[in-house]
């Protein structure tokens, strides 16, 4: 066992620097490069709570925080300014140049902090969507709602499991190393069904919104022109962030097993003493 250990010691040693030597020039990611970037997705972002929050205000009555209709409006400006446009923020933060040099721990705190704003919007949106249902209408029926509710349950399991694994001082390095693809690929994951829950959610809202209307949905009037344009905009929003986490190039520039390092020792004594 203390010939393995030695073993393991040494290959850690060999991974953890072979990285530090040089980072290669295509994964380097000038400033320069990231701003246009971050101009375009803050904008089209923009547009995202911009556009669901005039659609419910200007064709949907506007809001208020009791019973009626109004109350319902709340929850795709929520939905879609959280679990969309902020939580895309959140899963970028990494990407942020900046972020590269110098101690992680404050872009740590900053990504704990948006998602957990974005916890707190989801909470919000889900109370008034339920407070307008009451009684009298059926809930977690339709796929829309499927789907909404996988996004804020894997969120939720998410942002715990994160705190536990990144931020609380005693996680082990090796807990980390073992959690970070899995907490990569749910952070994508997420977002996708965010993305496919707003984007269904604006479409079943049109449908029973205009269903006795004038001009009927399908007749493309003024309201689905604009709602149909606000979902495209969730899908562009969503790609820009699913293509930049998946660029190899912007992806930070380091090798989590240099944080190992720090507990290969305490393994093998603990090895050691068994």
């Amino acid at each position: 066992m203390l010939v393995c250990c030695r073993l393991l010691a040494v290959g850690l040693d060999w991974l953890s620097t072979a990285p530090r030597c040089a980072v290669p020039a295509a994964r380097v990611m000038p400033a320069f490069q990231f701003l246009p970037f971050s101009a375009l997705l803050g904008t089209v972002g923009f547009l995202c709570v911009t556009f669901v929050s005039f659609w419910t205000q200007h064709w949907r009555g506007g809001f208020a925080w009791d019973r009626s209709a109004k109350v319902f409006n709340w929850h795709p400006v929520f939905m879609v300014t959280g679990l969309v446009v902020l939580y895309g923020a959140a899963v970028l933060v990494y990407r942020v140049p900046r972020s590269w040099t110098g101690p992680k721990l404050p872009w740590k705190l900053l990504h704990a902090a948006l998602t957990l704003a974005v916890f707190v919007l989801v909470v919000l949106g889900l109370v008034a969507v339920f407070r307008y249902h009451g009684k009298s209408i059926a809930n977690m029926y339709s796929l829309h709602s499927w789907l909404g509710l996988a996004a804020v349950l894997l969120f939720s399991c998410q942002w715990l499991m994160g705190f536990a694994a990144f931020l609380l001082p005693w996680s082990p390095a090796w807990l980390r190393l073992l959690y970070k693809p899995i907490h990569v690929f749910f952070g994508s994951t997420i977002l996708a069904l965010s993305m496919a829950a707003s984007i269904s959610g604006i479409n079943e809202k049109l449908f029973f919104s205009l269903a006795n209307e004038t001009i009927p949905y399908e007749r493309l009037p003024p309201e689905a022109w604009f709602a149909n344009s606000l979902g495209m905009l969730i899908l562009v929003f969503g790609l820009l962030v699913l293509w930049a986490l998946a660029t190899p190039a912007w992806k930070r520039p380091e090798s989590e097993l240099l944080e190992a390092r720090q507990d290969k020792w305490s393994c093998c004594s603990g090895l050691q003493g068994d």
